[in-house]
């Protein structure tokens, strides 16, 4: 009942289409303004759909400057293992690593592969293409919202917070499945964590040994953000206009970040770009805040008028927006996706 509670009471444990829904009016002025359902499409116009849903890595990687993003190979998921483990070898990769979807979301099938025995478990798991790529080890990992209107060459970064993976910490005698129950935020994710680490629950983590829970960034997946937009300067904002130029196309969404030290991202050095998210990117800086929900509101709202003005202008200037039909039908084959992913995760 306690937990029921805190969930009801704490606007950021809240389903996405309960906390979207006050709001969603705004959404569809846009809409009716725009004469058109999918009026974000051209904000990002070298991005399928915009970026909203649905879009490849492969076509985010190759629109980013070659040495800001890991070493990445793209693998079928009805190749032979064999060759499978061939293609991984002759690209230089080594233990550990990390796989994913090439059309994912939210996490879903992220993980970190240890060995041989692993790699072929989620190759004969998984029902879609995914990627392989370098495990980056730098110790920072930072998203930065940014957007620029297409008619300036600044841009903003509205949002630039530091996450922590969710994990727990040993003590010596607790076993990780009481150390999960009384973490603050994965006690509410057991049946996830029953899920994934059930057949660890009784180790006993030694004192001070991180566990990690989740390898993935996201809130969804119980990261922690730590809201560091009072380092945005014009340090910083210079190296995404620079990021922003570098194909011309990229006018709004998130990047996800691994770097040295935050000092380091700041002077442009010592980063790699994990992720784009564009026009469906969430600013994932109300979270983790202590932001009011009115606030939390206002940001997103703000994110919104932005998204309506770049995908506008781009309009005018030629960018088609996609008819309804063929929205209708891309949004229909993404979430047929995104539940198959969903049913093997």
């Amino acid at each position: 009942m306690k937990k029921f509670f805190q969930k009801i009471t704490n606007w950021e444990r809240w389903n996405f289409y309960v906390l979207y829904f006050p709001i969603s009016p705004v959404w569809l002025w846009y809409c009716l303004r725009s004469w058109n359902f999918w009026f974000f499409t051209p904000s990002n116009p070298t991005i399928t759909f915009g970026g909203f849903e649905g879009e490849g890595k492969k076509e985010m990687y190759d629109q980013l400057p070659p040495d800001l993003v890991p070493k990445t190979i793209y693998i079928m998921h009805d190749l032979p293992f064999n060759e499978v483990c061939n293609t991984i070898q002759e690209s230089g990769f080594q233990f550990p690593f990390i796989v994913k979807p090439d059309v994912g979301m939210k996490g879903i099938l992220f993980r970190k592969i240890e060995n041989k025995e692993q790699l072929q478990k989620y190759h004969e798991r998984i029902p879609v293409e995914y990627i392989v790529q370098d495990l980056v080890e730098l110790p920072v990992e930072v998203s930065v919202f940014y957007y620029r209107f297409p008619w300036k060459e600044k841009g903003v970064v509205s949002g630039f917070i530091q996450k922590e993976l969710l994990q727990v910490k040993g003590d010596g005698h607790s076993t990780l499945k009481e150390l999960v129950a009384k973490h603050p935020r994965a006690k509410y994710r057991m049946e996830e964590m029953e899920h994934r680490h059930k057949h660890r629950f009784d180790r006993v983590l030694d004192d001070g040994e991180i566990f990690y829970l989740s390898y993935a960034g996201n809130h969804n997946r119980g990261a922690h953000f730590t809201n560091l937009h009072n380092q945005i300067n014009d340090s910083l904002h210079r190296v995404f206009d620079k990021l922003s130029h570098y194909n011309n196309q990229f006018y709004y969404g998130r990047y996800d970040i691994k770097t040295s030290s935050i000092e380091d991202l700041i002077e442009g050095k010592n980063f790699l770009i994990l992720e784009f998210n564009g026009c469906g990117a969430e600013p994932n800086h109300i979270y983790d805040c202590n932001m009011s929900l009115r606030k939390a509101y206002g940001t997103i709202l703000h994110h919104w008028k932005v998204l309506y003005k770049i995908s506008r202008y781009n309009h005018q200037q030629g960018i088609k927006r996609w008819s309804f039909m063929k929205g209708y039908r891309y949004l229909k084959e993404a979430k047929r996706h995104f539940k198959i992913l969903e049913k093997f995760d």
